[in-house]
């Protein structure tokens, strides 16, 4: 085996034990809250060694962190590519319609994230300042330069964003109360089209359009 081919598979095997790492510290503190869950029961459940658990991610919070830093890129990712061309409409659709499929198929991600605000957000003060707010801010500079344009209704742009997380996330936070004010036992894929059909409209049309056509 070459020195690059040895390179190769260190890294692979890197990758994958990382993987398995934050795969286990994510349903492990979503399940028992930080505190809860110890170094030891992330290295069993991941079906490693405690070292190699702290040799990937220095301490408890460094891991802690890197899950909380991991689940806010992945539930930005529908706006991420938006530009000031696109139109609104199919953007917001879309970006609505992925955060409410990630909260029908990873509820724990958005409940251990609101977990990590109500405790006032101690672990992610340097993430929020340093990668979230500008993300932020940028997302609400597009929702302007839209209203600018005259592509959709002069809103609050804060609020605009505010209400659809608040309105999707509610799906994964809350569904024990949705699953039993609607006396279902668990959701079915086809909730995340009825779901989006009406939460999509209800913030589409509040802005002043129409639901895309071609979804």
């Amino acid at each position: 085996m070459t020195i690059r081919e040895k390179q190769n598979k260190k890294e692979v095997t890197r990758l994958k034990n990382q993987q398995l790492i934050l795969a286990a510290a994510e349903k492990l503190f979503s399940q028992s809250g930080y505190d809860g869950a110890s170094m030891s029961m992330i290295a069993s459940e991941a079906g490693v060694a405690k070292a190699n658990v702290l040799y990937y991610f220095k301490n408890k919070d460094n891991l802690y962190e890197e899950v909380l830093n991991g689940i806010i890129e992945t539930w930005n990712i529908g706006l991420d590519n938006a530009s000031v061309d696109d139109d609104p409409a199919q953007v917001l659709y879309h970006y609505i319609r992925s955060k409410i499929a990630l909260s029908i198929h990873q509820p724990m991600q958005s409940r251990l994230f609101a977990s990590e605000i109500l405790r006032g957000a101690p672990c992610l003060q340097d993430y929020m300042r340093d990668k979230n707010r500008p993300w932020f801010r940028a997302k609400c500079q597009l929702f302007q330069a839209w209203i600018d344009a005259g592509k959709m209704q002069a809103v609050n742009p804060v609020h605009l964003l505010f209400t659809i997380w608040a309105s999707t996330q509610y799906y994964a936070d809350f569904q024990a109360e949705v699953l039993l004010l609607q006396n279902k036992l668990e959701y079915e894929e086809s909730d995340i089209d009825e779901i989006t059909a009406s939460v999509a409209k209800i913030i589409i049309n509040g802005v002043g359009l129409a639901m895309p056509d071609s979804v």
